[in-house]
């Protein structure tokens, strides 16, 4: 099944989850190299991180869910696909609450608590990726039809896109 949305011949969602997910993972080892005595500007750095993730989060979502309502009903795709994107949508929940917290606190720094939400929301993250992995991998969503070892550049058009009237 190909995505619907693409970008030079590309699928868009999985060019947009690899924001987030780096700029949660770096938050995280900031606020833990804060929580155990870094330097403090480290605190303010993940929440700032947090907060761009969210955005890139939110882009990879629409992009996410357009391909998802094209995955038929009543295939094991579609529960995998239903699957990582609740498992990601938890994934950004939890990062909106803790940026809530943390955008309310004195400071953006985040405790000890925080930072455990935030290591069980990264373990969200790595369950994420790996249904995303076995949507395209296994269940060859996303996946040009005509891919192969051997195809052609997707930035050459197909024979068929030269056709008057073919629409993709």
């Amino acid at each position: 099944m190909e995505s619907r949305i693409k970008l030079l011949g590309h699928p868009v969602h999985p060019m947009l989850v690899m924001f987030p997910i780096a700029l949660f993972v770096a938050a995280v080892i900031f606020d833990v190299i804060d929580v155990a005595g870094g330097p403090g500007f480290l605190g303010e750095l993940a929440y700032w991180n947090i907060l761009v993730g969210l955005i890139g989060g939110v882009l990879a979502v629409v992009a996410g869910a357009v391909d998802l309502l094209a995955v038929p009903a009543g295939t094991r795709a579609k529960r995998v696909g239903v699957a990582h994107a609740a498992t990601n949508l938890g994934v950004l929940l939890l990062f909106a609450a803790i940026w809530a917290v943390r955008m309310a606190a004195d400071n953006r720094a985040a405790g000890g608590a925080l930072v455990a939400i935030e290591v069980v929301a990264i373990a969200g993250a790595g369950l994420g990726a790996w249904l995303g992995g076995e949507l395209v991998d296994r269940l060859g969503v996303g996946v040009d039809p005509d891919a192969d070892l051997n195809a052609s550049s997707s930035l050459r058009p197909r024979p068929a896109d030269r056709r008057l009237g073919d629409i993709r």
